[in-house]
């Protein structure tokens, strides 16, 4: 079974304004609520891609209830550890340019630690865990190098989607998958990626540190995929961009749902790619038959 986790999930208020005037009364041309969180966002992509799986997490009040209400209604599975406090309400303002005001996260006990370190503790060889997402402040810097740890001394597949020391904290538990974009692994080297060979370069020291295999996501450049054995780049299609929120999450769904189908990494990393871009082109998570119609689009070469 596939598992996500998402520690800092959201309601996302995505509202749309014609001309927005700061300080002046504004009227919405339209207006969307999601759940948010890039773990669900995996869920809810892998689900339309046709793969069951399993969210994880903490949810709490009534805007918590939305988030598995709303899961719920799409066939997705979820086990949510409740708290106290309200799921945060992430406001995404689109107009001229595009403003995120993001919530801060609830207050998470250490008996609700403990009870979702328990679920993942019970997970085993045949299950992947997609951990994805920034560590909310309520919780450890370690926390996702606690939760690697336990995945490795159980066989259990990891994949990690998030930055800096959370993220390279990781790398000893020998992480299944890491997917930083150019810029999050410029910051890992304290230097600025602007080239696939700059891209391969640092992607190869990540691999020496433990990492197993490493899609980095280059916007418009494309994509590069590689491991121990293989290195692979990708291009993008063209399409007009309509939603930057969920393309790297859909890249990973993308590429879990395509190797458990296949078992090849490189189908894999085809199909992570259509999937992200389908998100990019698409208002919300792509639908499985615009990724599906995109791989034919998306060129593998080997590097």
């Amino acid at each position: 079974m596939i598992y996500t986790c998402t520690l800092n999930p959201s309601i996302d208020y995505v509202v749309k304004v014609n001309n927005f005037k700061e300080g002046h009364l504004n009227r919405t041309e339209s207006a969307n609520v999601y759940p948010g969180g890039k773990g669900i966002n995996v869920s809810r992509v892998l689900k339309r891609l046709g793969t069951e799986n399993t969210a994880l997490g903490f949810a709490g009040g009534f805007t918590g209830q939305f988030i598995k209400e709303f899961l719920s209604s799409e066939g997705i599975t979820h086990d949510f550890i409740d708290v106290s406090d309200l799921t945060r309400i992430n406001v995404k303002l689109k107009s001229n340019e595009e403003t995120e005001i993001n919530g801060q996260g609830p207050v998470i006990t250490e008996e609700q630690k403990s009870k979702l370190l328990q679920k993942i503790d019970s997970l085993n060889a045949d299950d992947v865990l997609v951990l994805a997402g920034s560590i909310p402040s309520a919780l450890e810097e370690n926390f996702y190098e606690k939760i690697a740890a336990k995945c490795r001394s159980n066989g259990v597949k990891v994949v990690i989607d998030t930055s800096g020391n959370s993220l390279r904290s990781t790398f000893s538990s020998r992480p299944f998958l890491i997917k930083p974009n150019h810029h999050e692994l410029g910051e890992l080297f304290e230097t600025q990626i602007s080239t696939v060979e700059e891209a391969v370069h640092y992607g190869r020291k990540l691999i020496e540190e433990g990492v197993q295999n490493i899609i980095v996501s280059m916007a418009e450049k494309g994509a590069v995929f590689m491991n121990d054995n293989q290195a692979y780049f990708a291009n993008v299609p063209i399409g007009n961009v309509k939603n930057s929120v969920g393309s790297g999450d859909s890249v990973v769904a993308g590429f879990i749902a395509g190797f458990m189908q296949h078992q090849d990494y490189q189908k894999a990393f085809q199909k992570g790619v259509a999937t992200g871009s389908a998100t990019a082109f698409s208002e919300d998570l792509c639908t499985k038959e615009y990724a599906e119609q995109l791989i034919n689009e998306i060129n593998v070469i080997e590097i």
